[in-house]
């Protein structure tokens, strides 16, 4: 899913785009995207584009009276700029929305077909879709310390919490986490005031450090290659690769379709953190560091 770097640097490009130029018309071809019905997106057409906005993970096109496109693109959405009145691919194409100048097109990869449009009006009508999440970037240590323990979660659900911190995914959250050198299972509410500063430090840099590769990589073009897995990360997507900074191997924790990347010696004293596929395999014979699960690795092959 893309997240805060990957949108911020989606946003500078369409800013450079489609500011100032008039939306003529926006074609449709899937029945789920669009998740409402008033105002009719037909209102929007022969209007110019005033702002981009980015609203969590969110990106929102404003335009004249007040009228506003939002778009979530969930995990397999991803935006293209071309040549205006691009055919929609027949698969992964979900809608293009055509500017003086060039169609931006929205595609969906897989069949789950998640991402969305809205069309609010108004600032009270974009609140409707703002978690409310802490902008952690210019943030203050006492708000980031505010939020993070108002509520009682692990330190990768809280993260990953629209409501308490905003455009945090998946995969930063993993960096995040490596970077500040914290176990993605602690609990909020037992950090010291220590590793509090240390998780706020880890977090901006995170932040900031992928907007600057992401905004090289892009040299001013459009964005055309966003993923959740980016070769200069440590841990997100590394399983069973080296640490770069210890060298041990990275693991990892499954729940549903995602999972957890972490090195267990820089983030976990050396301990392993159940999985939960294998674990409820194992039970009581869940290996509970790197050595017993080698050993066990061994023993089963």
């Amino acid at each position: 899913m893309p997240e805060l770097p990957d949108v911020v640097v989606y946003i500078e490009a369409l800013e450079q785009r489609i500011v100032g130029k008039t939306l003529e018309r926006v074609r449709i071809a899937s029945p789920f995207l669009l998740r409402t019905t008033s105002p009719a997106v037909a209102e929007v057409h022969g209007s110019a584009a005033r702002q981009v906005r980015r609203i969590g993970k969110r990106i929102a096109i404003g335009f004249e009276g007040e009228l506003w496109l939002v778009l979530h693109l969930m995990i397999a959405g991803r935006l293209h700029w071309r040549e205006p009145a691009v055919k929609l691919p027949a698969r992964r194409g979900l809608a293009a929305f055509d500017f003086t100048g060039g169609s931006l097109l929205l595609t969906e990869a897989g069949s789950q077909k998640r991402a969305s449009l809205h069309v609010v009006r108004g600032e009270d009508g974009l609140g409707t879709l703002d978690p409310g999440g802490l902008e952690v970037l210019g943030a203050r240590l006492d708000d980031f310390s505010s939020v993070l323990t108002s509520e009682n979660h692990t330190l990768k659900r809280a993260l990953t919490d629209p409501r308490l911190f905003s455009g945090i995914g998946n995969a930063y959250s993993d960096e995040i986490l490596h970077r500040a050198g914290l176990s993605p299972v602690t609990l909020t509410q037992r950090l010291g005031a220590e590793e509090i500063r240390r998780l706020f430090d880890a977090t901006a840099a995170t932040l900031e450090e992928w907007l600057a590769r992401l905004r090289a990589e892009a040299r001013g073009g459009f964005p055309e290659h966003v993923t959740a897995f980016r070769e200069g990360m440590a841990v997100h997507g590394k399983y069973g690769q080296p640490c770069p900074r210890c060298g041990g191997k990275v693991q990892r924790i499954r729940y549903a379709a995602n999972e957890t990347n972490y090195c267990p010696q820089c983030q976990t004293g050396g301990k392993l953190l159940a999985d939960r596929a294998l674990s409820r395999l194992l039970r009581e014979d869940w290996p509970r560091t790197l050595e017993e699960l080698e050993a066990l690795r061994r023993h089963v092959s």
